[in-house]
């Protein structure tokens, strides 16, 4: 057993909440208290309704999600909102939410994660935003075929493939999640291939059009790794049980 507040000031201190920027409508950190002890920690990507079910029904006290419950401010507790509020105060479920934060931690994070499931061992900070480097980048002598390879065994999945760069792979960038967006500016800082979680259908054309091969890995399956490599550093350190809540979006 341990005290939340114990968890929950070392998640703040090792994720560099204070320091780390997010997107506007991001909240860091625990989102919702229990009574205070925990024995059994669940993790998951998102926070929804099912996820919340799921984990109580694991016996969880507190629930780690990469996508917290609040995005946009002030919300009111009514439809979904309430009911999994009502269903953690009910079973004295905790929730911590880490996002970016835990995107980009060094050895934890989503990015280190899924660049060392795939051989990307010398893997360098790259991308500025906000300050940090957002994503991992590193040249690879693999093929296109190689890398969708380990990619789909690293995320148990399809991965789709736009192989509009050179088949040897080169310039490998990372980010996780959903920066399908930022194709450009890949190919603007001489990444020759881009793998992130998904992107809208315009990117497609786009990455053709400036011969980057563009990989999509999947938005959920890009981003189970950081909160279940964070469970199994906490779990150890403070003698927990663990669970991951399997929920798949498909996206």
């Amino acid at each position: 057993m341990a005290r939340l507040d114990d968890l929950v000031r070392w998640m703040n201190e090792e994720l560099n909440l204070s320091e780390v920027p997010d997107y506007s409508g991001a909240m860091n950190g625990l989102q919702l208290a229990n009574s205070g002890e925990v024995n059994k920690v669940a993790t998951a990507v998102d926070a929804s309704l099912p996820v919340f079910e799921k984990a109580v029904a694991a016996g969880a006290d507190l629930l780690i999600v990469h996508h917290g419950m609040f995005w946009q401010g002030a919300q009111m507790l009514t439809g979904a909102n309430y009911k999994k509020i009502k269903l953690a105060m009910d079973n004295d479920m905790a929730v911590y939410s880490a996002h970016i934060p835990l995107d980009v931690h060094p050895l934890f994070g989503n990015n280190a994660c899924l660049a060392r499931e795939i051989g990307m061992s010398d893997a360098q900070p790259y991308f500025p935003w906000k300050g940090i480097q957002l994503g991992l980048k590193q040249n690879m002598e693999i093929s296109r075929d190689e890398l969708r390879a380990r990619l789909e065994k690293a995320v148990g999945g399809p991965v789709h493939v736009c192989p509009a760069g050179p088949e040897k792979v080169g310039m490998v960038g990372l980010i996780t999640g959903g920066a399908g967006s930022e194709v450009q500016a890949m190919a603007d800082a001489g990444i020759q291939t881009y793998i992130t979680g998904e992107g809208q259908h315009w990117t497609y054309p786009l990455a053709e059009e400036l011969g980057v091969n563009l990989f999509y890995a999947g938005h959920y399956a890009t981003e189970t790794f950081g909160v279940n490599a964070l469970s199994e550093v906490l779990s150890g350190k403070f003698k927990l049980a663990k669970e991951a809540i399997i929920h798949p979006t498909g996206l």
